[in-house]
């Protein structure tokens, strides 16, 4: 930190003590003996109160006065001083005053709606020559010409001369631009994240998402675990008090700092004194899926419920009192109970074979899948964007969203499923699983999984965290 040190303080404080003396000897005598000794302590003097010396003593201080007014006007000080500025001793500068002093500006630049990197460098008043010359590098111009809202851009100059520049690509690389003798120079510097093997086991006492966090895991881990089992257990109506979890899973870090959760690799969930196990095992081509222990698909031709954890809110029944006709209407189907908006998803995959508005159903879709099964779901709210009839569709794809449209007292979603036209009870029947581990990968497969599924039995150990780029 600068501070100001000189003769100047000195010279000032010596003036100002001559003219205390002379003040007492020749000035009003109405001055008192307390109000000389404030003045002395204002500026530094150990006593301004002289004996008196008479006329010849009163002639040598007025000589030394005017000496010093004259050394004053050789070496003036300035005509302002900062106003920290001591009269003993000068201060260290503001933070402020510091910054002003620095021959290099540091900016940070919060790109905005519309903005341009020449609109920036223009409003910054930097040289628009260096943007050209930045762009000419490709490394350069593929990283830096794309911006976004709330992307942000940080910068050095001297006097409108850039000589710095970085902007985070991603997560783990950073662009890093910086004046070379012969122009600019730019590379990537990366920042790897660090991927960490974790256990977890705990007991459910009021839900899942309690008992995950209560054990040290996230939300995100509770709703990736409730998504592994699925196709098996009904998470809003069958868990119950005294079921238990294991999880083996990854975690993400980077320079120290928990990044976020990553896959589950393996799972065990004991719900009503039944075991369920799932391993994550990838295929040759990269597709990775969940599978039971001997090699057969966690998941199965169609989801169990549309919503994520939706509430039923009236089963299937051949004799139910309808709530608004009031007359006994059968009801063929499943209705879920959940808040307006929410994705209703395809239970399978599927082509669409009707989209919009029918009856009582409201806003409904109807998709076909194999073997003569259709599923049908109504009173959404509103479709999915762009889907139409004759699209194809993903299990698990969100075709609309939960809504009350139609013959209904609150939003849900209803749900059938029918058999070649014939409505079956969506809860009871039984769903086809997915293909299993074919034969011949079926050693990779039980080599590969085996480890995963002893550390479910194995206590917790110490984290091992493996760095890898991520992009």
């Amino acid at each position: 930190m600068t501070q100001y040190k000189g003769r100047a303080s000195n010279r000032l404080t010596a003036t100002a003590a001559l003219i205390t003396v002379v003040l007492y000897l020749v000035g009003d005598a109405r001055v008192d003996h307390g109000r000389r000794q404030q003045m002395a302590q204002q500026i530094g003097v150990a006593d301004a109160y002289p004996h008196r010396f008479g006329v010849v003593a009163s002639c040598i201080v007025a000589g030394s006065i005017l000496a010093a007014a004259g050394s004053q006007l050789q070496n003036p000080l300035p005509d302002q001083l900062p106003n920290e500025f001591s009269l003993k001793s000068a201060g260290p500068l503001t933070t402020t005053q510091a910054a002003s002093a620095t021959p290099f500006e540091f900016v940070a630049v919060t790109i905005g709606r519309n903005d341009t990197l020449d609109r920036i460098f223009r409003d910054l008043q930097l040289h628009v020559a260096d943007l050209t010359a930045l762009r000419s590098l490709p490394i350069v111009r593929k990283n830096l010409d794309i911006v976004r809202p709330g992307d942000v851009i940080q910068l050095t100059h001297l006097d409108g001369e850039l000589k710095s520049l970085t902007r985070r690509i991603d997560e783990t690389a950073t662009l890093s631009v910086t004046r070379a003798e012969q122009g600019f120079s730019a590379n990537i510097v990366e920042n790897p994240l660090e991927t960490e093997k974790q256990r977890l086991a705990g007991t459910v006492e009021s839900s899942l998402y309690v008992a995950v966090n209560e054990a040290g895991g996230t939300d995100r881990l509770a709703v990736s675990l409730a998504d592994v089992f699925k196709y098996d257990i009904d998470f809003v109506n069958s868990v119950r008090p005294g079921d238990r979890f294991v999880v083996t899973h990854e975690q993400q870090w980077q320079d120290g700092e928990f990044v976020r959760d990553g896959e589950i690799l393996a799972a065990e969930f004991i719900n009503s004194g039944r075991s369920y196990r799932a391993v994550r095992y990838a295929m040759p081509d990269g597709r990775a899926d969940y599978y039971t222990p001997d090699g057969r698909p966690v998941r199965k031709a169609f989801l169990r419920y549309p919503v994520d954890y939706g509430r039923i809110s009236s089963g299937y029944n051949l004799r139910r009192m309808h709530p608004i006709l009031h007359h006994v209407r059968a009801h063929r189907g499943i209705d879920f109970a959940a808040p307006a908006g929410t994705p209703i998803k395809a239970a399978g995959a599927g082509r669409v074979v009707s989209r919009g508005v029918k009856g009582g159903y409201g806003n409904v879709v109807v998709l076909a899948h194999s073997n003569g099964v259709t599923t049908l779901y109504a009173h959404m709210s509103r479709f999915a964007r762009g889907l139409a009839v004759g699209d194809r569709v993903g299990q698990g794809e969100v075709i609309g969203y939960v809504g009350r449209t139609g013959l209904a007292t609150a939003p849900h979603v209803h749900y059938e499923y029918r058999v070649n036209g014939i409505h079956k009870n969506p809860a009871k029947v039984t769903i086809a699983k997915a293909d299993p581990i074919p034969a011949n990968l079926m050693e990779d497969f039980l080599a590969k999984t085996a480890p995963l599924l002893a550390d479910l039995e194995a206590p917790a150990a110490e984290p091992i965290r493996v760095a890898h780029a991520g992009r």
